[in-house]
Order: structure tokens, then C-alpha cells, then sequence
């Protein structure tokens, strides 16, 4: 465990406590073995005055569901020292009559509610007080002599609790246990399956006592346990078994989900143990990450969709199990699966969510190889990890989400994603809560989208061994493919039948209809196991309404669209909708240069200006217009839709 302090930026804090709290509490979260994504709890003591100037003592406690990795000053809660101890001392506390009197006691009406920590904190008698779920300690914790060896590695150094319940029930047992304790002799706390606490009246002493105590716990499994660290048990993965078990799981949940599949080597040896069905089953590596994980994955066998369903059956034999009046069973389906011999899967709503279970995932199954060598990996009851799960604090958390937009876990792939259309379109689908693969044949593409939801390649549409990889990469990464734009295009030059050259008309086929039939073949078998699987053509008002001098053009526009509605009555049973969009005059886009507008414009005999305006709207077309109706074809909205021919041109006499 690495001590982070530095001084010289410690100094910059010096006359501000909660900005010295901040900055330790930064060094916390900056380190995955102590905490992940949410976890953890910080806290200073410090005097100041309340609203009406009178002078009072506040706790500013980390506020719930606050990242200690990226917290700010406004992420604390300031809240009465004096209220919390007379908390402190009450017999019995509702969670939720705990949750209101902390913020009945709060400074800050408008700052986050406190950590359910916050009068555990309070009763520590030290000024700054930190709390981790730190992996090594967890792991020593996890096995049948977990008590032992703690004593083993600190002696009587460390005030040693067994597993209570978080939030008052924990707060009151260690204050009847604290109430003799002379504090200074003791270096910290151990809550057995759960974490550490350490604490001092200065932040440097209590950040290193944690990082102190932690890497005690790190040597002891270091000196314990040996693990192998290469696998040669990866097999090959194949790709439409994993968009398969995407399906699957978003089957059960009734929505759709990103799969991240983890197959680096440890998660490869981890999901090879002969072991993997007991082991795997036993619970999580701390019950804060049930909210997250459940209590158990899902390990994939020969029939996928068997193994999801029984997973889900099981599920709500445990709820009924241990279920009290008023609970609603959660969603059954599973956060995270082992899949023998690749690695492990994460799933999520999101791509952050599933990035978030997938980093658990891999410091869970790292403890439990851990603790297997140490004696065994040994959790807290199915009980205790239920009452955590369906704890109403923790459900709270999950009742403050906000409403999704519509194509929320989607996965969507885009040609021709560097510009005009293609780029509206994959910032479209990206608002509306997709994960988009942008395919472009520029070197731009690669990095031109900042967003982590969106995979550049750079791809030759015409080069089928390209475009075969860029499908496959897409699925590799996010887990399967529910849309599908085909977008690429060029415009040749303007000429009449008797003048176009050879080449010309040859890479207008291959490029605007050639490579979306490839895209479809290589396509087709992923969408079969898409969620509402659609296709989008990008077609033009060329094809009802063609012009002179664009012959090569306008008709491999209309052998698009004949392909897309051959697509539409063959693919009909599989439940995938093909649809296409005639656009015209999207001026936003490469096609549109200087040269091409006004050889346009003499072909029809108007202006440049006329010919922008020659629409019955006498409106703009924009590539944003375009891509907000891919999207919306590719949304519930359209669910009913398939085969259709939409204009979006403002409105075209010769069209109409």
C-alpha cells in the first residue's frame, strides 16, 4: 500500500480543515484497495459558527453516495456534534428517523445527506476519521479464522468488532463498547467483514495510520498465500455466444444492457477453477457491494439461456427466503457472470455502470483466490448479505434515479462517423443513452469522440475484411449490436450517362450500396440476438426523385433502398425493422463543397441560394435532423415500423 502524502500540497491546506479533508480524502479513493465507486466514509471535527453566530462544534461527514476519488468541499455534510451524540445515546433509531434528524441537524440544508456513518464518526473522540473496505483487510476477514489472524497482524493494537449492521445498530454497539476505552492505546478499528477504521487529531497521522494497518494486512496475505499469475486455460470466445448472453440477461430484466467482457488472465484462471461453482456462489467481498453485484454471479454453461433463467428462479427463492412484509423483490437478473475459460462479464444499464461492477468484480474474485489459499473464502450469512440488499437506506439509493432515455443500453453501430450525418448520428444516439461504434475510413475517427461510450474505427467500408473486424470489435467491446446505421456515402462527380467513367460508377456501387450489403451479412447474425434489433439506411431523394447528371449516384441509392426493403420482408421474422431515410439538401455535410453546390444548382437552373431554399418549408435540413429521426426509427416509437421510405427534405414537390 503506497502513502500517497505529500507535503508540499498538504501545506496549501494547512489553514483549512475540510480542504485537508478533501485532499486525504482524495488519496483514499485514488486507490481502488481501499475503496471503489462510492464507498468509504471521511470525516473532520471542527469548530465553527451556526446561522445565528453562535460558536458550535460540526462534523463534516462525507456525504452518501459521494466519491471519495473526486469529492469536493460541497460533498460534505456539516452536521451538530452535540444533536449526533444525543443520537448516540438513544436506545433504539429507526434508519429512517436517523436519516431525518441528521439533516434536521445539518448547517447546510442544501449540502447531501450525511454518510450513515456519520455518528460513528461523531462518537470517535479524534478530529479526522477514515473508513475503508480495503481489499486485504476484507479478504483476511473473509475465512474461517479471519478473527485469528487479525489478531495475528495487530496484536491488541486495533479494537477488533464483529460483523453488525451499518448505520445506528453499529454506531450504538461500538459506543457501549467505547465507553471505558482509553482511545489513544488504539491504532484503529476492525469491523470483521466489512472494514477499517483509523482516526487521529491530525490528517496526515490518521491517512498513514490506514495505509500502515493495511499494508500489515497486505504482507501477511503476501507471506500466506501464493497465487499463479499466468493462465493457459483461455479459450477461444465466441462472439455470438456472448451478444447471446447480453440477450439473455437483458431478456430478464425486460431492458437492455452493455456486457463488458473482462478476459485478462486472472479473471481467465479465476473462471477456470475446478472450484468455481462453490466458491463463486458464496457471497461478495463486502455487503456494501451488494447494491451492485448481488449476492452471487451467474456462471454461464452449455445453454445459455437455461443457466440466466434458473439464475433468476434462484434469486427469488432467496428473496422469499428472507424477505419481510412490504419488500419488493429487486430485479432478479444477474449484475455479473463467470463464464469458464474466457473470464468474467459485467452487465450495466450503462457503460459506467458496468465499467463500476466489472472493478468489483475483479477485486472480489482476487480475494477470493486470496482467501481460498489462506483457509478458505468464508462470507457473512445469506441473512445478513439480504438485510444489506434490501436495507431501506441502501434502496433509497436506487430510488433517486432519474428517468432514462430511450435508447438506454443500446448498442448502436455508425458508417461514416467522422462527419455530417454520421457524426450527428453518434451524437444523437450517445444522448439518447446508447453506446455507438463510429466507423470512418478518416484516422480522425478514432479520437475525435471524447465520450468513453463510443468505440473509433478507423474502417474502409469497401474492404470487406475491415468491415467484418469493426462489427466484431463492436461486439467485443459492448456485447452485442441492437442498431445498425449505414451512413457511408460519396457523391461522384456530376455527369451524364454518356460521359461517366468506368472507375466512377464502379466505386459508387461499391461504397453506397456494395458495403452496406456486406455491413448486413456480417451484421445480421448479431441483430438476430439484438434487443428491438433495427437498421437505418441512409439512402437520398435521389431515388424518388432522381436529377440529371447523378446517375452513378442515384442509383446506387435506389439499389440501397431495394436492399433495404428485400432486408425488411427477410429479416421481418427475426423481429429486426429495416427502415430507410431519403435526406436532401444537408448542407452540413462533405458531399456538400462549393464545387458540388453550384454544379447542382446550374443542373436545375437556380442559384446557389435558390437551390438551398428549394424545399416546400423553404426550410433548413440539418445532419442533426437526419440523425434525430434515425434515432427515433431506432427507438419504441417506431417498434411497429418496418420497410418504410421517409423523406426528410422539408417537403419535394417531385417527391410528393
Amino acid at each position: 500500500m503506497k502513502n500517497l502524502w505529500q507535503d508540499q500540497q498538504a501545506r496549501q491546506c494547512r489553514n483549512d480543515p475540510l480542504a485537508l479533508r478533501v485532499y486525504t480524502s482524495r488519496l483514499l479513493g485514488s486507490d481502488a484497495g481501499l475503496v471503489m465507486h462510492g464507498g468509504g466514509n471521511t470525516s473532520v471535527k471542527v469548530r465553527r459558527s451556526d446561522p445565528y453566530g453562535e460558536d458550535t462544534e460540526v462534523l463534516y461527514v462525507k456525504g452518501s453516495g459521494r466519491d471519495l476519488a473526486t469529492i469536493e468541499k460541497s460533498g460534505f455534510a456539516p452536521v451538530r456534534m452535540d444533536h449526533l451524540l444525543k443520537m448516540a445515546r438513544f436506545s433504539t433509531l429507526d434508519d429512517r428517523e436517523m436519516v431525518r434528524l441528521q439533516r434536521l441537524a445539518m448547517l447546510d440544508s442544501s449540502a447531501p445527506n450525511p454518510s450513515v456513518e456519520a455518528i460513528l464518526h461523531a462518537i470517535i473522540p479524534f478530529r479526522f476519521v477514515d473508513h475503508t473496505h480495503a481489499d486485504s483487510v476484507v479478504t483476511v476477514t473473509n475465512t474461517p479464522d479471519g478473527k485469528k489472524y487479525i489478531r495475528d497482524i495487530y496484536g491488541g493494537k486495533v479494537l477488533v468488532i464483529p460483523y453488525v449492521m451499518p448505520g445506528f445498530i453499529l454506531a450504538k454497539y461500538i459506543y457501549k463498547l467505547t465507553r471505558d476505552l482509553d482511545w489513544p492505546k488504539v491504532e484503529g478499528i476492525i469491523l470483521l467483514n466489512h472494514g477499517i477504521f483509523t482516526f487521529a487529531d491530525d490528517a496526515k497521522t490518521s491517512y498513514e495510520s490506514m495505509i500502515r494497518l493495511v499494508s500489515r494486512a497486505e504482507r501477511f496475505l503476501k507471506t500466506k498465500t501464493r497465487i499463479a499469475s499466468v493462465s493457459s486455460s483461455a479459450q477461444l470466445v465466441n462472439l455470438t455466444d456472448l451478444a447471446k448472453i447480453r440477450r439473455e440477461v437483458s431478456l430478464s430484466r425486460g431492458q437492455s444492457v452493455v456486457a463488458i467482457l473482462d478476459g485478462n488472465p486472472d479473471q481467465v484462471r479465476f473462471s477456470s477453477r475446478e472450484d468455481i461453482r462453490s466458491v463463486s456462489q458464496r457471497g461478495p467481498l463486502t455487503p456494501d457491494h451488494v447494491i451492485r453485484t448481488k449476492p452471487k454471479p451467474v456462471v454461464i454453461g452449455e445453454d445459455i439461456t437455461a443457466g440466466i433463467k434458473r439464475y433468476v428462479q434462484q434469486y427469488r427463492k432467496y428473496f422469499r427466503r428472507n424477505t419481510k412484509k412490504g419488500l419488493v423483490c429487486l430485479e432478479p437478473s444477474p449484475q455479473w457472470a463467470l463464464w469458464p475459460g474466457r473470464g468474467t462479464i459485467a452487465f450495466g444499464r450503462s457503460l459506467k455502470d458496468a465499467r463500476i461492477v466489472a472493478d468489483i468484480t475483479a477485486h472480489t474474485t482476487r480475494a477470493i483466490e486470496r482467501a481460498q489459499a489462506l483457509g478458505g473464502w468464508s462470507v457473512l450469512s445469506e441473512h445478513d448479505i439480504f438485510e444489506m440488499e434490501y436495507w431501506v437506506l441502501e434502496q433509497a439509493k436506487l430510488a433517486k434515479k432519474d428517468h432514462e432515455p430511450v435508447l438506454q443500453g443500446k448498442i448502436a453501430l455508425v458508417t461514416g462517423a467522422a462527419g455530417g450525418i454520421g457524426r450527428a448520428c453518434v451524437e444523437t444516439f450517445l444522448a439518447q443513452g446508447a453506446v455507438v461504434a463510429a466507423l470512418d475510413i478518416k484516422d480522425e475517427v478514432e479520437d475525435m469522440f471524447a465520450a468513453p461510450d463510443v468505440l473509433g474505427l478507423k474502417a474502409d467500408v469497401t474492404d470487406h475484411s475491415q468491415l467484418r473486424a469493426a462489427v466484431e470489435a463492436t461486439v467485443r467491446r459492448f456485447g452485442g449490436l441492437d442498431i445498425v446505421v449505414a451512413n457511408a456515402g460519396i457523391f461522384p462527380p456530376s455527369e451524364r450517362l454518356e460521359a461517366i467513367q468506368d472507375a466512377a460508377w464502379a466505386k459508387s456501387m461499391r461504397v453506397n450500396l456494395e458495403s452496406s450489403q456486406k455491413l448486413l451479412k456480417f451484421a445480421i447474425p448479431f441483430l438476430k440476438l439484438g434487443n428491438d434489433p433495427s437498421v437505418v439506411l441512409i439512402a437520398s431523394k435521389n431515388v424518388p426523385a432522381p436529377g440529371p447528371g447523378a446517375g452513378a449516384y442515384s442509383v446506387a441509392k435506389a439499389g440501397l433502398t431495394q436492399l433495404g426493403r428485400v432486408a425488411a420482408l427477410e429479416l421481418a421474422e427475426h423481429n429486426i425493422r429495416v427502415n430507410i431515410l431519403h435526406p436532401n439538401a444537408v448542407f452540413d455535410t462533405a458531399i456538400w463543397t462549393r464545387d458540388v453546390l453550384r454544379t447542382r444548382a446550374k443542373s436545375y437552373g437556380l442559384s446557389v441560394a435558390d437551390y438551398k431554399r428549394s424545399n416546400l418549408l423553404k426550410t433548413e435540413v440539418t445532419s442533426a435532423d437526419v440523425a434525430a429521426l434515425a434515432a427515433a426509427l431506432a427507438s419504441p416509437l417506431f417498434a411497429k415500423t418496418t420497410g418504410a421510405q421517409i423523406p426528410v427534405d422539408g417537403g419535394n414537390e417531385r417527391v410528393i
